[in-house]
């Protein structure tokens, strides 16, 4: 129980690092303006309402990672695994949420 437990707070915490650099990513596009050069309207201001909920997420997503499927296949585990949170962005949250139609 303690290797589970140990196991996935790694996932976790790799989870919410991911989310921290995406969302910085997504922050620097916005303040240099190239997200705005491509046609794409946002520019987040960075506080911590905006980043929270972003880290948190990305650390449920890596806890993903503790289903015990293609373990030997590291990369192949994380294409798939990457379907799931893209599915739920282009399938619920830009419909339900953000009001812009299936897949934004």
């Amino acid at each position: 129980m303690r290797q589970i437990l140990g196991t996935l707070s790694a996932l976790f915490s790799a989870g919410c690092a991911g989310g921290l650099a995406n969302s910085v990513t997504v922050w620097l596009c916005g303040k240099y303006g190239l997200t705005s050069a491509l046609g794409v309207k946002i520019a987040p201001a960075l506080t911590p309402y905006w980043l929270y909920p972003r880290v948190i997420w990305g650390g449920i997503w890596g806890a993903l990672f503790i289903l015990p499927f293609l373990k030997n296949k590291v990369v192949s585990r994380g294409i798939l695994f990457s379907l799931f949170p893209t599915a739920v962005q282009l399938y619920y949250v830009f419909r339900y949420m953000a009001g812009k139609g299936v897949m934004g």
